[in-house]
């Protein structure tokens, strides 16, 4: 059967359990990894053991969740870090709109599709976005959901485990699992990024970061990204402006 034609012969449980094999994809692998440093970071930065879990399981997006923690080791107050983190959120609204329409049927639940939109982030999106044309659309919603819930779940235990045991590395090692997080984080923006004033923002921001962690360090981060996406989207837009000029 194709994927947008008639019902698949095979199941609901077979096309989860191919989405669940996607834990073991290039992305998912260097996602785990990243999670290793982000249990590293937290472990050095002393927070507790269950709000780390908490935080991996309920926030889930680890770019969220590094702005979190390092607002709260700026010294950011509770306004400015919630700001921030929401800011950072919602990129998720446009990944969400856009795979909905490819994974949903007919007969899909709303409330299915509410609990699916928890899973979506930069790996699982685009883990998604790459494969779900070839899946029966009968059958998205459960291979989604198979990827999503196994690779949330898994994280979750392995920062649980990775916490514990990050203090005894050599500072090396623990250095170089500290370094993935922040080098996912650029990297998966940048790969997922389908627009030049993505690239234009993360430029900007990354350059703002450093000048505002001298002026305003409690909101450096919040400054940053909201000045940087700013002047991103006026230059971008003005740019535009002139080549429509100049084509005219």
């Amino acid at each position: 059967m194709s994927a947008e034609g008639q019902p698949s012969e095979k199941s609901n449980r077979y096309w989860f359990v191919q989405g669940m094999r996607g834990l073991f994809s290039v992305p998912a692998i260097i996602l785990m990894l990243s999670f290793v440093g982000f249990a590293a970071f937290t472990a050095e930065a002393g927070i507790p053991l269950g709000q780390v879990v908490f935080m991996t399981g309920m926030v889930w997006a680890l770019p969220a969740k590094v702005i979190l923690v390092g607002s709260m080791l700026s010294g950011a107050n509770l306004a400015a870090a919630f700001v921030a983190v929401t800011l950072s959120s919602v990129r998720m609204m446009p990944m969400v709109a856009s795979l909905i329409p490819e994974i949903r049927s007919p007969r899909t639940p709303t409330w299915v599709l509410l609990l699916l939109s928890h899973f979506v982030a930069i790996t699982a999106w685009v883990f998604a976005m790459e494969r779900v044309s070839a899946v029966p659309r009968d059958r998205r919603v459960a291979f989604f959901a198979g990827f999503g819930t196994t690779l949330t779940t898994v994280n979750t235990v392995l920062v649980s485990i990775a916490y514990g045991l990050v203090t005894t590395f050599p500072p090396v090692v623990s250095g170089c699992l500290f370094f993935l997080t922040p080098v996912y984080f650029l990297t998966s923006i940048w790969v997922s990024a389908r627009h030049r004033v993505i690239y234009w923002a993360l430029g900007t921001g990354l350059v703002l970061g450093v000048v505002f962690r001298e002026i305003a360090p409690e909101f450096d981060i919040l400054l940053a990204g909201l000045v940087g996406g700013t002047l991103a989207w006026a230059g971008e837009r003005q740019w535009r402006r002139k080549l429509a000029g100049s084509v005219a």
